[in-house]
C-alpha cells in the first residue's frame, strides 16, 4: 500500500477531475453502481421472503430457516475486509466484477439445494462472493466522485440496494406462489445476471485509483488506525445497530403475516416488500437531510422514525403494520446512507478498509438481527421481535448522543486552549 501522504497528495491533485452530476461519465457510473446494488441486495436476501415456504418443505423452525439469510450476511461480514484489501491491489472495478460474477453463478446453483444444510452452505458461499462488492463500491465512489456529490452518489447506490431488496422479494414471492420457492430463487438469479452484464458494460474505468501492494502488516496498521478513530468506530456501531433492527423485522415479518389474524398468501407477502421503494426515496434524500440537519440531526430523525415504526407495527391492524414497516424502512435507509457516506468522508486513507469495516459491522448486525429476531419471535411472538429492534434503536441513540457530547467537550477545550 502507498504511504498516507502519497495517497493524500494524489487525491488532492486529481480532485478537480473527479466526476460530479452533469459531467461525462457520471450518469454511466451511477447507473452501473445502481445495477450492482440492485443485484447484490436481491441475491443477498433472496430467501428472506421465502422463509415460511422453506420451513414448510424442510420441516424447519423459523430460527433454523433464518440461517439461509444469516449465513449469507455473516459470510459477507467476515470476507469483506480481506476482499477490500484485494481491491487495493487489483482495482475496485476488477474486484467488483469478479465478486458479482461469482455470486450470480452461485445463485444459479442455490435452487438445486437438496436439503436445508446444503442450502445454508451455498448461501454462505454466495455471501462470501458478494463481499467484494460493497466496500469496493464505496471506495470507488470516494475516489471517482467529487466530495460534494459523494453523499448523493452513495445514496443512489444504497437506493439500488433498496430496489434490489424489494424486487428480489417481490419476484420470489409471486413466482414461489405459482411454481415453488426454488423457481423463485432461479428467477432472482437470472435477473441478477442481467444486472451484472449491465454493470460491467456501463461502469467507467477508474481514473484515480493507485494500486498498492498486498502487505499484511500495512493492512493491519490501516485497520488499527481506523479502529482507533472514535468517529469511525461510532459509525460502525450505528450501522450495525440499524441493520439489527432491519434484519430482525424483515426476517420475521413473513412468519407473522402468514399466521392469523392476517393469513396472507406467499405472493401477497412478497408484495409487502414494495415498501422498499420508501427506502429508495429516503436514501436519495440523505444528502439533503445532512445539509439541513447535520449528520447527527439526520441520524436522530432516522432513529426516531424507526422507533415509531416498530411501535406502530405492534397493532393487529394490517394497515397499521404496513405503516409501521414504511417508517422502519425509511428510517433505516436514511440512517444507513448517512452513516456509510460519513465513513467515506471521514477516512482520508485506506478508504476501502474503512468501508470494509463498516460493511462488516453492518452485515454482522444483519446476521444478529435475523437470528435474534427469529428466536425472539419463537419465544414471544412479534412483540419479542419488536423488543429486539427497540433495544438496537436505544443503542443508536446512545452512541449518537455520546458523539454529540464528545464533540461539545472537545470544542470547549479548544476554546479554553485558544483563550
Amino acid at each position: 500500500m502507498l504511504p498516507a501522504s502519497t495517497k493524500a497528495a494524489a487525491t488532492s491533485a486529481s480532485a478537480d477531475t473527479r466526476l460530479s452530476p452533469g459531467a461525462p461519465g457520471y450518469r454511466r457510473l451511477s447507473l452501473a453502481l445502481f445495477a450492482a446494488g440492485l443485484a447484490a441486495f436481491a441475491l443477498l436476501y433472496s430467501t428472506q421472503a421465502l422463509l415460511p415456504a422453506i420451513s414448510a418443505e424442510f420441516g424447519a423452525t423459523a430460527s433454523a430457516a433464518s440461517w439461509t439469510v444469516s449465513a449469507a450476511t455473516g459470510a459477507l461480514a467476515l470476507c469483506v475486509l480481506p476482499l477490500s484489501a484485494l481491491s487495493e491491489r487489483f482495482g475496485r472495478r476488477t474486484t467488483m466484477t469478479a465478486s458479482l460474477t461469482a455470486a450470480v453463478v452461485l445463485a444459479l446453483l442455490v435452487p438445486l439445494a437438496p436439503n436445508l444444510e446444503s442450502l445454508v452452505v451455498l448461501r454462505a458461499l454466495q455471501g462470501a462472493a458478494l463481499a467484494g462488492l460493497p466496500a469496493s463500491a464505496m471506495a470507488y465512489l470516494a475516489e471517482e466522485v467529487r466530495p460534494k456529490a459523494l453523499v448523493a452518489a452513495i445514496g443512489l447506490f444504497v437506493a439500488g440496494n433498496s430496489i434490489g431488496g424489494m424486487s428480489g422479494r417481490l419476484v420470489t414471492g409471486w413466482v414461489a406462489q405459482m411454481w415453488g420457492w426454488r423457481a423463485g430463487l432461479a428467477a432472482v438469479g437470472l435477473t441478477s445476471l442481467l444486472c451484472a452484464i449491465a454493470f460491467r458494460t456501463l461502469l467507467p474505468k477508474a481514473r484515480h485509483f493507485t494500486p498498492g501492494t498486498l502487505n499484511p502488516k500495512a493492512l493491519a496498521s490501516t485497520v488499527r488506525g481506523h479502529l482507533s478513530d472514535p468517529l469511525l468506530v461510532r459509525l460502525y456501531v450505528i450501522g450495525a445497530l440499524f441493520m439489527t433492527v432491519f434484519g430482525a423485522v424483515y426476517t420475521v415479518i413473513g412468519y407473522r403475516l402468514v399466521e392469523a389474524p392476517f393469513s396472507l398468501p406467499q405472493g401477497v407477502i412478497g408484495s409487502i416488500f414494495l415498501i422498499y421503494l420508501v427506502g429508495t426515496v429516503a436514501s436519495a434524500a440523505a444528502g439533503r437531510l445532512v445539509g439541513r440537519l447535520g449528520r447527527r440531526g439526520a441520524l436522530y430523525l432516522a432513529v426516531s422514525t424507526t422507533a415509531a415504526g416498530l411501535l406502530l407495527s405492534l397493532s393487529d391492524s394490517l394497515a397499521a403494520v404496513l405503516a409501521g414497516l414504511v417508517l422502519i424502512t425509511a428510517g433505516f435507509f436514511a440512517g444507513h446512507a448517512v452513516a456509510s457516506s460519513s465513513v467515506s468522508r471521514t477516512a482520508t486513507t485506506g478508504r476501502a478498509q474503512a468501508s470494509a469495516l463498516y460493511q462488516s459491522a453492518y452485515y454482522l448486525g444483519s446476521s444478529a438481527g435475523g437470528t435474534l429476531g427469529a428466536i425472539a419471535f419463537h419465544a414471544g411472538g412479534w412483540a419479542g421481535t419488536v423488543l429486539i429492534g427497540l433495544i438496537a434503536v436505544l443503542g443508536v441513540v446512545s452512541v449518537t448522543l455520546y458523539g454529540s457530547l464528545s464533540a461539545r467537550t472537545q470544542a470547549r477545550r479548544l476554546r479554553l486552549a485558544a483563550s
